[in-house]
């Protein structure tokens, strides 16, 4: 469970506009791999926040140029993909489904590399994860270790046999 605490202003005065857990999906199609929205901002968006939810109202869980999306996920180990009763195709309709934008941007070939044109500031917060590069160039990653992901190619690989969790925050930024 992930609980939120979001802050506003109502009247000339600072509030909580939201206390509670932030919905997350927990795939079937992949057991163990969760994913959480906990929030976004969009390019138009001012100061104070007044109210409202904005996570899901946009049709990409990527943010757009100078948006944001923060979010919490949760991988289960490798061996769940690996396994001979794992069905890519129903998990690649699942991530479309659940995660639009993002699932456009993993390679077809299930190698879970993927490209994303923002900067992500992604921090382990429990479990071991490995960060793939294109090149082959590895970094074995634990919890309060911090990845700056600057829009390149890369996966990750969880080669334990626990899940690992890792909070991203994705600042959408524009590619050259």
């Amino acid at each position: 469970m992930v609980r939120r605490v979001v802050t506003g202003q109502q009247n000339g005065k600072s509030v909580i506009l939201l206390d509670g857990e932030a919905q997350g999906h927990e795939f079937v199609a992949v057991p163990g791999f969760k994913t959480t929205q906990v929030w976004a901002t969009n390019p138009s968006g001012v100061l104070p926040h007044t109210g409202g939810d904005p996570v899901g109202q946009s049709a990409s869980v990527l943010p757009a140029l100078n948006g944001s999306r923060f979010m919490i996920v949760q991988f289960p180990p490798d061996a769940v993909t690996a396994g001979p009763g794992f069905d890519g195709a129903a998990a690649g309709a699942e991530y479309a489904n659940v995660l639009p934008g993002l699932a456009e941007c993993f390679e077809p070939d299930g190698s879970g590399f993927h490209i994303t044109d923002s900067v992500d500031y992604d921090i382990i917060l429990a479990g071991e994860l490995t960060l793939e590069l294109d090149d082959g160039e590895t970094r074995d990653l634990r919890a309060g270790d911090i990845v700056i992901q600057n829009g390149t190619r890369h996966a990750w690989r969880n080669r334990s046999a626990q899940p690992a969790v890792m909070a991203s925050i994705l600042l959408g930024v524009p590619r050259k």
